[in-house]
């Protein structure tokens, strides 16, 4: 079960809307539903969620570029909506580069023509998304919620405690 939700901060504090991202197909597309919702280019903040598995917020500051935090790559992977917040750059791969980061191979051997097949069996490889966090863990820092507090959120009440933290609990709960 997915929850999203539009956090617009605004002169009387926060005001909460949710929202419908079925017909959001890009971030580019989801940062404009952001800046929609608060025409004054104030932050707004994206607040998604897969309930036990992973959260993310997406942060809107006027017409800047999105800036987004993935609590589980490899669970939002696995959602349609999770794919719309892990972009190559987010995930470290930049379309573009020139070739393998080097600080990242696993030289164990292997770089001689050996191949390791059980890789291959299990269907992950090297571009594998990470199990972890991705993303700009200092999202939330001046509105009060540092990296650390962010980190040791728990999918299963990520939303409610940032909203709590912002002061917006129970706007949020309005439109739960």
């Amino acid at each position: 079960m997915y929850f999203a939700a539009l956090l617009a901060r605004t002169e009387d504090g926060w005001e909460a809307s949710d929202t419908e991202l079925d017909d959001v197909e890009t971030l580019s597309d989801l940062a404009d539903l952001a800046r929609e919702a608060n025409p004054d280019d104030d932050t707004v903040l994206v607040l998604i969620e897969q309930e036990d598995a992973w959260f993310g917020v997406v942060r809107v500051d006027g017409e800047d570029d999105p800036r987004i935090y993935v609590s589980d790559a490899a669970a939002a992977a696995r959602s349609a909506y999770g794919e719309l917040l892990l972009t190559d750059e987010l995930l470290g791969r930049e379309p573009g580069s020139d070739g393998p980061d080097l600080d990242a191979l696993d030289l164990d051997g292997t770089e001689d023509g050996e191949s390791e097949d059980e890789d291959d069996e299990d269907g992950t490889s090297a571009d594998a998304v990470p199990h972890s966090p991705v993303g700009d863990s200092e999202i939330l820092d001046d509105l009060g919620i540092g990296e650390k507090e962010l980190r040791a959120l728990d999918a299963d009440d990520a939303l409610s405690a940032i909203a709590e933290a912002l002061g917006a609990s129970e706007v949020l709960e309005t439109v739960r």
